[in-house]
């Protein structure tokens, strides 16, 4: 097998393309002949030793995959040899093959492909857990998302919008803007044109007639978490889902006070481990939502496994519109 190593986490350069000897599973796990992988922006924080989790060197980065399975080990009975699958497993990804726990896969029903597949599990399990279970939202409800055109922004525009809510999406360019529209957005705000902190308040104000979004679903932190916050509806909901734009940011804790509001933490990871049975019902219902459409992957492009240095540099350049997904 082949696999991108990290032996030292200063960052992507570190990373070299390596020929292993290709593992047996043992218990619990299976051996997975990986045909797509996608990539997420904690693959980028854990090369560069950033991230939260920090797994024992050397390890291979890639968090999330879908392929075929090779063998199985010890004491799986659920899963078989030939069978297709995606896990999110944290790291493994970024390789031609990669040892997994069988309790992490999910098998994937007929017609749904290895590309949609290995982009599937981190953003809607996250939009999900954030929009439907933390949030609890209703139908008719206004929700504001910014990073909007990211993988987990196009993934809760998608939730929203099949949960019966109006949308309005935030992002960078008009051209991502236009993709949000694309899937579902009812409005969308391009916040280079409004400037934060007024022009951003401001449309978003005229977006809901003066109301203020019931639910803001917040990956992207930094400047934008203020003049949001300050725009939000009366016991509204925000939720702290992550920060791509670098720094966490501090927020007078007034706010809540003033708007009779809420600030929610959206943690997929821990949920899914600290509550497994709620976990593993949220996935079914989501796989049954792709079958029935009311949900796709945006896939912004595939790449071989042999350029993902160049597709982690496009992902640095913020120019990714959904999903970058490597493929063998």
């Amino acid at each position: 097998m082949h696999a991108w190593l990290c032996e030292n986490p200063t960052g992507v350069d570190a990373l070299t393309w390596k020929e292993l000897p290709t593992p047996a599973p043992g218990p619990g796990q299976v051996l997975i002949e990986i045909r797509a992988a996608s990539l997420n922006f904690p693959d980028l924080l854990i090369v560069q030793n950033k991230y939260q989790i920090k797994p024992p060197l050397p390890f291979v980065p890639g968090s999330e995959y879908a392929g075929v399975i090779q063998a199985v080990g010890e004491g799986v009975t659920h899963l078989k040899v030939g069978q297709n699958v995606a896990c999110l497993s944290g790291t493994g990804g970024f390789a031609t093959h990669t040892l997994a726990p069988a309790a992490l896969c999910m098998p994937l029903p007929e017609g749904f492909g290895h590309v949609d597949a290995a982009a599937f599990i981190m953003i809607y399990a996250t939009s999900w857990h954030a929009l439907m279970d933390r949030a609890q939202l209703k139908a008719g409800e206004t929700v504001l998302v910014l990073g909007a055109a990211g993988g987990v922004g196009t993934a809760a525009i998608q939730i929203a919008k099949a949960a019966g809510a109006k949308v309005i999406a935030a992002a960078s360019t008009d051209e991502k803007c236009e993709l949000c529209r694309s899937i579902g957005a009812d409005a969308t705000i391009n916040y280079t044109t409004h400037a934060l902190p007024g022009g951003f308040r401001d449309a978003i104000k005229a977006a809901t007639d003066g109301k203020g979004p019931d639910v803001i679903y917040d990956p992207v932190g930094g400047d934008f978490a203020e003049p949001a916050f300050r725009s939000i509806a009366w016991r509204g909901r925000y939720l702290v889902v992550g920060f791509a734009s670098g720094p966490i940011p501090s927020l007078p804790l007034n706010l809540t006070l003033l708007k009779g509001a809420s600030l929610v933490g959206v943690f997929w990871g821990d949920f899914a481990k600290r509550e497994p049975k709620a976990n593993a019902q949220m996935m079914a219902e989501l796989a049954q939502w792709y079958g029935q459409g009311k949900i796709k992957p945006v896939i912004d492009s595939t790449m071989q496994m042999s350029q993902l240095k160049a597709a982690y540099a496009h992902m640095g350049s913020r120019g990714v519109k959904g999903k970058l997904v490597m493929v063998n």
